[in-house]
This record gives structure tokens, sequence and C-alpha cells, in this order.
């Protein structure tokens, strides 16, 4: 027993850190852009202030591009100025001061408290705050002597300009990916919907449960979503060359929340189910018929979205599942009713999808059955 009991828990170590180990891959392998940006920016900016411009060691060159260009699309084009000029802010005001007042601890106290002040006055952003103040105290700390002062803030220029033109060179993945994301979690709710028609229809509160745990472990799919629209916008935002995908993008972006409101439905659907089956109350077999229509639905909405298609060939089976909600037997249990009144509701959240407004899709339905 306790062999096995050893075993067990090997197992599981083997598998969360098999599963942990594919994780830092995926996350790797979704910034493999940032990182390779960031060195061909950083590698471009040294070769330009050292080949071009004839300075021995650009660091803050290569420095200001690095930290410009970031992991991520998120604001980048004010990132980018930001740094470059909390960079530039911070090397220039050291080497004037330390030009002047020589190089020691209060000197870098000094250079402190001037560039975030100056920051400030500028109206900028905690990036620009902060990276005026660090590099100040690199300069001070690190590499201090007047002679090289217009040679580091030239570099600081250098750098920042490297990193905005890079900053418009972004692949079209990040575009894709709120597409991609969608139909992940459209095929997610098209199975739990398949499945609450199969425990109205057996009645196994087990599964039910299994189903209900599966529904819960639905936020995560969500949020990427959303995290992956944001992204796309900001693509768009960021790259002069991406400006046509911006309708499509912000179509993704509508969609997420009516997409968010159908999964909640179908999280509350499958409690509803699971209680039915546990406390062994008869739902309507015709109920498990919408859930199996709608799911198929569903499918034809992920299909579109993975064709790069807006969703429109689907409105015509969801307005079905619709009009049959209203032709239905009332079911002799309260639960039945809720399971009703929720596959109502994520009709009319999935209608949203395919370009109806909120009372359009509303009025799409007729009235439940009396």
């Amino acid at each position: 027993m306790e062999g096995r009991s050893i075993d067990a828990i090997w197992n599981r170590g083997l598998a969360r850190g098999r599963s942990s180990y594919r994780g830092r891959v995926a996350r790797w392998k979704s910034k493999r852009w940032h990182i390779a940006q960031s060195s061909v920016a950083a590698a471009v900016a040294w070769l330009i202030a050292s080949e071009v411009l004839g300075h021995d060691v650009p660091v803050f060159a290569a420095v200001a591009a690095v930290v410009s260009l970031g992991t991520s699309y998120g604001q980048r084009l004010r990132r980018v100025v930001e740094v470059t000029v909390g960079v530039a802010l911070g090397v220039f005001l050291a080497d004037l001061l330390v030009a002047t007042l020589g190089a020691g601890w209060w000197q870098l106290g000094v250079v402190v408290g001037l560039a975030m002040s100056v920051a400030l006055l500028l109206d900028g952003g905690t990036m620009l705050l902060s990276q005026a103040a660090i590099q100040g105290v690199f300069v001070v700390g690190l590499l201090p002597g007047a002679g090289a002062s217009l040679t580091r803030w030239t570099d600081a220029l250098v750098g920042g300009a490297v990193a905005l033109a890079a900053a418009t060179l972004v692949p079209s993945a990040p575009l894709r990916r709120p597409r991609e994301q969608a139909a992940v979690v459209l095929r997610k709710q098209a199975e739990l919907l398949r499945g609450a028609a199969d425990v109205i229809l057996d009645g196994d509160a087990e599964r039910g449960l299994e189903l209900l745990a599966d529904a819960r472990s639905t936020d995560p799919l969500v949020r990427e979503l959303k995290a992956a629209a944001d992204e796309g916008m900001a693509v768009v935002a960021s790259s002069p060359f991406r400006v046509r995908h911006g309708p499509g993008i912000r179509r993704m972006v509508d969609m997420v929340s009516p997409m968010d409101r159908a999964i909640r439905s179908t999280r509350v659907l499958m409690r509803q189910v699971a209680v039915a089956a546990y406390h062994r109350r008869p739902v309507p077999a015709s109920y498990a018929a919408l859930a199996n229509d709608l799911a198929h639905a569903v499918d034809v909405v992920a299909a579109e979205l993975d064709a790069h298609q807006v969703p429109v060939a689907a409105r015509s089976f969801l307005v079905r599942v619709g009009l049959d909600t209203g032709r239905v037997e009332r079911s002799p249990e309260m639960t039945g009713d809720v399971v009703l009144a929720q596959l109502r509701s994520i009709v009319v959240d999935l209608l949203m999808l395919t370009g109806m407004d909120q009372l359009e899709a509303t009025d799409a339905l007729p009235p439940p059955p009396r």
C-alpha cells in the first residue's frame, strides 16, 4: 500500500513537472517574436551608434532599444517615447551634473531627484520617471566622466529611434489569435451543451457534476480571449502596416462581452442540469434536443470565426433554436424552467455575436411556453 502511495505521488510530481515544462515552452513561443525583435533592435542600435556615429561603447543605445520594446504590444508606442525621453533625460542631466559637480553619493541623489522632478514637470508617466532616475544612477555610479556626455545622450536617442522603427513591424499572429481563441471558447461551450443534453436524458448525476466542474474552469479561456483581443487592438494601434485590420479586430473586441455572458449562462445551465440529475428531478427530453441544436449552432459560429468570417451564417440556426424554445412543453419542475430560461439566454448572447444588438436578439425569440 505504501509503495503504491509513493508511486502515485511520484507520478503526480512527474505529471506536474511535464505540465509546468509545457507551460514554460508555450510562454516562450508566445514571446519569441518579442525576444527576436529586441535582440535585433539592440544589435542594430549598437551598430548604428558605433559604426555610423563612431561611438566606442554605445551601451545606452542598446539599453534604450530593449527597454522600449518590452514584451507586450500594449501601449507600445507610448512606452517607446517615454523610455527614450526618460533615458535621454537621465543621461543628459547626469552627464551635465557630473561635468560640473563630479561623481559621488550626494551627486547621485541630486541627479535622481532632479531627473524625476523634470520628468514630472514634463507630465511623464511611470516609465519615464523610472528610466530617467535609473539611467542617471547608471551614469553617475558606473560611467562618470564628462567627455562622453553628448555621446551617451545621442546613444539613447539612437536606441529609441531604432525601437520606434521596430515597433511598427509586427507579425500577423496577434491579429489571428483573437479569432482562434474565440473558436476555442465556443468549442468548449458546444462540448458543455452536448454534455448537458446527455445528462438531461440519462440523469447521470456524477457526469453532471463533472461537467459543472468543467464549466467552472472556463474563466481562463475567456480571460485569454480578452487578452488576445486587447493585444490585437494594440498591434493595430502601434503599426501603420496593420491599420486595415482595425475593423475586424474591433468586431472581435465587441464579441468578448456577449461571449463571456454566453459562457456564464452555460455555467448556470450546467449547475441546474447537475442539480436536477442529483435530485432526480425530471427535465423534458425536448430541452435536451434544444441543447444539442444549440451546440450545433455554436459549432457553426466557431467554424466561421476560424475561417476569418463574420458569423452571420449561424444566425439562421440560432433563430431556429430560439423559435423552438417557444414551442416546447412546459416543465413540471422549476429546475426545468430555469434550464429553458438559460438556453434562451444563451441564444440571445450568441445572436449578438452574429451582429444583432441586445434588443434585436431578444425580439428574435418568441415568448416562453405557458
